[in-house]
């Protein structure tokens, strides 16, 4: 239960990217998603439409939004800006603005090697968690080539928190084909 009426749940997540066609082409190929939705441009080349509903430069141009879905959860919105100030700098998961999608795999090692003999640039891991409320998961991060981070995560058995948890968090398991 949420304090906003009607709230069900996470519909998507938003990523900036330097080009959409190179970064749609990435969760194709390496994640097997598939891109059901793209439109745009969108701008406001005298007024501050931009501005007002994104908060970006009054001047920025947003070129394409492309949406990718990659297994049976919500999906990845994919945008390409163009902005007098756009800043070009990859976030690091410590830097403010900092991001990166997980996606849940049933097993882990498989997934990671996959990504790995496509390509993907693997940083530590699989990872397995045994302590704490997360005792449960592995864990693996990949840096894409597009200025994000894409984990992968699997716990089978579930987690540690979850034989105390009051409210459990949502659960990708439960989506089962």
């Amino acid at each position: 239960m949420t304090s906003v009426p009607g709230l069900l749940g996470v519909d998507h997540a938003g990523i900036t990217v330097p080009s959409v066609p190179a970064a749609v082409e990435w969760f194709e190929r390496v994640l097997g998603c598939s891109s059901p939705l793209a439109f745009g441009p969108f701008s406001d080349p005298t007024g501050t439409f931009i501005q007002d509903l994104l908060d970006v430069h009054p001047r920025a141009v947003v070129e394409r939004i492309q949406h990718v879905r990659c297994g049976d959860g919500p999906s990845v919105e994919l945008f390409q800006y163009s902005s007098p100030d756009q800043d070009r700098t990859f976030r690091r998961n410590s830097d403010y603005g900092g991001k990166h999608v997980a996606f849940y795999v049933r097993h882990i090692d498989k997934a990671v090697a996959r990504m790995q003999a496509l390509g993907a640039q693997k940083l530590l891991g699989p990872l397995a968690v045994t302590d704490g409320p997360a005792a449960g998961q592995s864990i693996n991060y990949f840096r894409a080539p597009f200025g994000t981070y894409v984990e992968l995560i699997s716990y089978p058995k579930g987690m540690a928190y979850e034989a105390s948890a009051a409210i459990p968090l949502w659960d990708p398991r439960d989506n089962r084909p």
